[in-house]
Parts: C-alpha cells; sequence; structure tokens
C-alpha cells in the first residue's frame, strides 16, 4: 500500500512561511543592492563652454551684453546641444552671476524648458561638488568664462592646462565623471566653419 502523506503540522506551516519570508527579504535587499550599485556608477557628464562674443572688450567689475555675433552663436549653441543625448539631452544649465553667460545659456535653456541655476564659479571646489552631487548621471552644461573653465575643469580631475585665446568662443569641453574609474576630457568645437551672416556683412561692408 501506499504511504499516506502527512498533513504539514502547525510547526511545519510557520518554518515554511518563515522561509518564503526570508527569501522575499533576501531578494529585496538584493534589489536594492544592485539598484544603489547602478546608481554609485553612474557617469555624470558635465559640458563646460565660454560665453559668446560681446560688444565690449572685458573690464574689472564689467557686464556687457552680448552683441549680434553673440546672440547668434548662442542660438547655435543651442542647435549644437538640444539633441545631445538621444533620451533626454542637457538636464540642467549653470551660468555665471554675469549677464554674458547667462545671455549664452538663454535659448538653449529656452528650448528645454529649463532654469538657468546661477552659481558662484570662482568657489571651484564648492560649486563642482555642487554639480556632481545635485546632478548624478545626468548631462549638465556649464557656461563661464575663460578664466574660469580650467580650474573647474582640473577640480574634476579632468584635463590640465587648458587654455582660451582672445577668439576662442566655440571649444566645448566634455568631462565624464564616473563614480568610479577615471575621468576623460574630449575637446570639441561646437562651431568649426561657421560664419555668422552679420560677420559676413560687416567684413564685406569694410572691405
Amino acid at each position: 500500500m501506499a504511504a499516506i502523506p502527512q498533513r504539514p503540522t502547525p510547526k511545519d506551516k510557520r518554518r515554511r512561511r518563515r522561509r518564503r519570508a526570508v527569501t522575499v527579504v533576501v531578494f529585496s535587499l538584493a534589489t536594492l543592492a544592485l539598484a544603489w550599485f547602478l546608481e554609485s556608477r553612474a557617469t555624470t557628464t558635465i559640458l563646460f563652454v565660454r560665453h559668446a562674443e560681446t560688444g565690449e572688450a572685458m573690464t574689472a567689475g564689467g557686464d556687457p551684453p552680448l552683441n549680434e555675433i553673440g546672440r547668434a552663436r548662442a542660438d547655435l549653441l543651442a542647435d549644437f546641444l538640444v539633441d545631445v543625448d538621444v533620451v533626454s539631452s542637457v538636464n540642467a544649465i549653470y551660468a555665471s552671476e554675469f549677464v554674458r553667460t547667462q545671455q549664452t545659456a538663454a535659448p538653449l535653456a529656452k528650448r528645454l524648458n529649463l532654469e538657468v541655476e546661477i552659481a558662484d564659479h570662482s568657489d571651484v571646489a564648492g560649486f563642482m561638488r555642487e554639480v556632481l552631487r545635485e546632478h548624478r548621471g545626468e548631462i549638465v552644461l556649464v557656461v563661464s568664462h575663460s578664466d574660469a573653465i580650467p580650474a573647474l575643469i582640473e577640480e574634476l580631475h579632468g584635463k590640465k592646462g587648458v587654455v582660451f585665446g582672445p577668439d576662442d568662443y566655440d571649444d566645448l569641453y566634455i568631462v565624464t565623471s564616473p563614480s568610479f574609474g577615471r575621468v576623460k576630457t574630449l575637446r570639441m568645437p561646437y562651431a568649426a566653419g561657421w560664419q555668422p551672416l552679420v560677420e559676413s556683412s560687416i567684413r564685406s561692408s569694410t572691405g
């Protein structure tokens, strides 16, 4: 005769429930650990660009706005960056307290419906710490100044010795900062070969 299966006792039932509960807890902890690991490995991409042209020479404490060429260049920058990522494009935009950086950032901010955040770029360590803390794994545009960008890049352990010439307005520096691994810096001209119509007309009129 076949053995008659024994019905589980209350003790057996409690043991099985505990095992299921332990399995669920272990699975949940493993899921959280994986999520934390992936988050911690997220790479933050920071784009640095100098403000566009102004109509006046830079003087100590001066705050000139962009001229016509500068405004055209700001639109070109927006064209270049609006679809920089197939998923989300630029996630945040920073400018300094000077109007020329804010006006350079404005066209892209308007297209992406983002607010331009104002920060003190002279507080190199504090500014970069804020960007990495608030925008982990995102793409951030920083519109700054020729004398500020090199120090900001170095603070991220990016390329050292970045230099801007007087007419270097179209250099875009891309710094990828992973939580683990090596920081990489790429220089890319976003306006290679570009000549604004206003500049063309100025040159033709002056011979």
